[in-house]
């Protein structure tokens, strides 16, 4: 066969290749060559052709084929067979082909051959693929090449040492005597290594770290050699002294004085003759700076050495190199909370890397702000960090406003400057911030109830003819519909007070409904927004009216079973509307991580409890409920709002569930015992419940007789839930007219649990012509009832409102 091509001409005549095609045909080409050579066992070429194999190999293309081929250069006698051989295996083996047992024998051959280069090379091969078993077989001959006096031979064998012990840990201690000496070495490159195979042994078993505790001075003595000796061109780099040695023992240094008093009081002094000394002009020092920083960083260091070591890293701030900057502000960003105060000296200075034009510094700027904000600097900090959102790119600004909401609940000197704060970033940022922002200001307003004419008027001041932050049209909008009338009265004790008439506040809410840019959520807080002003205004109640009914055809579905419910609201429910719009209470909040809320059964709120915003479809008649309250005069009373008569007896209760919304009269108080939802809140809304005809029999009694009005009582078991028993009431009229606006409200004590269902109409006819019936249902009592009732009804022309009380019920016989 013609002799194969050498590898120089290979790499000439392949970086003619002008496309990835002609390239890959050229490879093709040679590695078919490549393999005849390997079939006819030619061992005159095999070196040159394994080099060019792995040169392919480093193109990317495959080259598995001439493994074999690589343990026949290795158990070669040449040196170049060797050396080809042994970097053939580096590349192309690893220990998880089976190939590679087959080396053992030989490497173990070659390191105990006569010349080191071929000792060098076994070495290398070793510690850069050998595998668990080759490390264990061949651990013997690298402590024994350890304790050599050939320094060119001990420093391969240190690195090797630390790929068997990272493959091996027991065998650790097999290289603790050979350690002991290491360190009085004079060559560089084994003290390098040395204190390679220190460090690896430290951090991986706490006995070797106390172990070597003892080598701390030693340690420090090179150190400090390395620094005060003179030029040396052997190790110089940049005029410092073999750099890369003095990184390793600072490492090795930080792990051995961790979390040890006398260790840490030993090397104090040399890293403060470190951190003085060395040449900040270079790259190489700052490398070394930085090394000392850490290493200060985590040892127990004294304090004034930390505070060098933090102004070291403010000095970084001030180079030019943006790698030097961003480490410094990351290190930083780890040691703030330990070093606060010597941080917040630098402070200016980090706020200055804001308007930095790499990212990556601006955001671990940012970051380092945020971390340094405290009750003294909130005003300026904020200063700089709203500035900074004004300006700063999109992907900053989701975290900048969170971080502004959080630092601002923290440390607001005032709730004037929250409210203005959380506004400022909803007008700049309002499209980014977290979704808990809108209740969190909303129940920061609520409870500022000295700042609700300045909020609502700052608020609509800011969205007038802008409604592109969705998050602030939100806040102003449900703000207006709390707090409109404060907003047209003009009543502003804080700044001069806007002149608004009902009519263009009506215009901006109006505006907000029909903007494109308004998302479905925005559009709600206004149709809710306008629905309550229409018991704050007094002049726009029609408009309000024409806006609602528009609605009630909204193809949003959400919006339009809005609208219904409102307009219910006015043509049915009219004489419950005042106290169902009634102004939000003040909301107290339970956790600063979100918005939850936290509802009591039958609509008593925990005093915790944060309500995150109006629900539109659900609103607290809190007059009545609070009537009632008063009406029963005991804190052991579950009240029971009713539900107003509907004119449709069938479909009444979903329509005034829906009404009425999340307001839940009926789940269950804590003493109650738990049973599950469907039984008893959802065994049927009509007014028609199931019966058990077993106890049919048991006596009815009559809970109010007085002014021609009789109510009696008929109880009876629910038979999809015998824990439930079902009274209904029968309301009977003895006058000569008839009694309307009809409404029944009733309560028990917390250890039941009541719920009230719709009526079968509003109006009891004259002359017991007629009756009115509604259900009650009652969970799981345990004794006798007591219960209160408050009736309100229209008589003659005259609104009629009595209270009465109704004990020990039902009979005995039932129990």
């Amino acid at each position: 066969m013609p002799a194969p091509i050498r590898l120089r001409e290979l790499i000439r005549t392949i970086r003619t290749a002008r496309t990835q095609a002609e390239e890959r045909e050229m490879i093709q080409k040679e590695c078919a060559a490549i393999r005849s050579s390997f079939r006819e066992e030619d061992n005159t070429y095999r070196c040159r052709n394994v080099a060019k194999l792995l040169y392919m190999h480093m193109l990317g293309y495959p080259a598995h084929f001439g493994q074999l081929e690589c343990l026949k250069l290795i158990a070669s006698q040449k040196f170049t067979d060797k050396r080809i051989g042994y970097l053939g295996a580096m590349l192309l083996l690893d220990e998880r082909q089976d190939v590679h047992l087959l080396m053992t024998n030989c490497i173990k051959n070659d390191l105990n051959h006569s010349t080191q280069y071929v000792q060098g090379l076994a070495l290398c091969t070793l510690g850069c693929m050998g595998s668990s078993e080759m490390c264990r077989d061949l651990a013997g001959e690298v402590e024994k090449l350890l304790k050599t006096s050939n320094s060119y031979l001990r420093k391969k064998a240190a690195l090797c040492a630390v790929h068997v012990i990272r493959k091996v840990p027991e065998l650790m201690e097999m290289f603790l005597p050979a350690t002991k000496n290491l360190l009085n070495e004079k060559n560089h490159g084994v003290l390098h290594t040395s204190v390679v195979l220190l460090t690896e042994m430290c951090e991986r078993s706490p006995d070797m770290l106390a172990h070597f505790r003892k080598l701390v001075p030693q340690l420090v003595r090179i150190l400090k050699n390395l620094i005060m000796s003179g030029y040396s061109p052997e190790h110089d780099v940049s005029g410092i002294s073999d750099p890369f040695l003095q990184v390793r023992i600072l490492r090795l240094l930080r792990i051995l004085g961790r979390n040890d008093d006398d260790s840490s009081e030993a090397m104090n002094d040399i890293l403060a003759q470190v951190a003085t000394n060395t040449e900040t002009s270079k790259n190489v020092g700052n490398a070394i700076l930085y090394e000392t920083v850490l290493t200060i960083m985590d040892i127990k260091s004294e304090s004034g050495l930390r505070v060098l070591a933090i102004n070291i890293l403010g000095r970084f701030l001030l180079n030019n190199d943006k790698n030097i900057r961003y480490v410094a502000l990351t290190s930083l960003l780890k040691t703030v909370q330990t070093d606060h105060n010597a941080v917040q000296r630098h402070r200016s200075t980090i706020v200055d890397c804001l308007k930095d034009l790499d990212v990556s510094i601006k955001r671990r700027a940012m970051e380092l702000s945020f971390a340094l904000v405290n009750g003294n600097n909130i005003r300026g900090m904020m200063k700089e960090l709203l500035h900074f959102l004004d300006s700063c790119e999109p992907e900053f600004r989701a975290d900048c406003a969170s971080g502004v909401f959080l630092a601002a609940e923290k440390y607001a000197p005032s709730k004037r400057w929250h409210i203005d704060t959380i506004m400022r970033v909803l007008t700049t940022a309002g499209s980014y911030v977290r979704d808990d922002a809108v209740p969190n200001l909303i129940q920061l307003i609520t409870n500022s109830v000295e700042m609700h004419a300045y909020t609502v008027q700052k608020l609509y001041k800011a969205i007038l003819g802008d409604y592109s932050q969705q998050p602030l049209v939100q806040v102003a909008s449900w703000c207006i519909g709390e707090y409109g009338d404060l907003l047209v009265s003009g009543q502003c004790e804080e700044e001069e007070p806007v002149q608004v008439t009902e009519d263009e506040v009506l215009d901006v809410l109006e505006s907000v409904l029909i903007s494109n840019m308004s998302a479905p959520v925005t559009r709600g807080y206004a149709l809710t927004a306008i629905m309550k002003l229409s018991t704050r205004f007094a002049c726009t109640v029609n408009r309000i009216k024409k806006v609602v009914s528009i609605y009630g055809s909204s193809i949003d579905v959400e919006l339009q079973q809005r609208a219904v419910e409102y307009n219910a609201l006015f043509k049915k429910y009219d004489h419950m509307r005042s106290a169902l719009l009634e102004r939000m209470p003040v909301m107290e909040k339970l956790t600063t991580n979100g918005p939850t809320d936290v509802t009591q059964p039958n609509g008593e709120a925990e005093p915790t409890s944060l309500e995150t915003k109006p629900p539109p479809s659900g609103l607290q008649p809190a007059s009545q409920a609070n009537d009632l309250l008063d009406l029963l005069g005991s804190n052991d009373i579950t009240p029971v709002i009713s539900t107003a008569p509907p004119h449709k007896p069938a479909s009444a209760g979903g329509e005034l569930l829906d009404l009425l919304g999340d307001l839940d009269p009926t789940g269950t108080p804590a003493p109650a015992p738990q049973i599950p939802h469907p039984p008893f809140l959802l065994d049927g809304l009509s007014s028609q419940p199931i019966f058990n005809d077993v106890a049919a029999g048991i006596p009815a009694i009559t809970a109010y007789s007085k002014n021609g009005l009789k109510i009696d009582f008929a109880f009876e078991r629910s038979n999809t839930n015998p824990s439930v028993t079902v009274i209904t009431i029968q309301a009977a009229n003895s006058t000569e007219l008839d009694m309307t606006d009809f409404v029944f409200q009733a309560a028990v004590p917390k250890t039941f649990q009541l719920q009230l269902l719709s009526p079968s109409s509003s109006v009891i006819p004259a002359f017991n012509t007629g009756t009115l019936t509604q259900v009650i249902k009652v969970l799981n009592p345990q004794k006798q009832l007591r219960m209160r009732i408050k009736l309100t009804y229209n008589h003659k022309g005259a609104a009629m409102q009595d209270l009465a009380e109704v004990n020990n019920f039902p009979p005995q016989s039932w129990q």
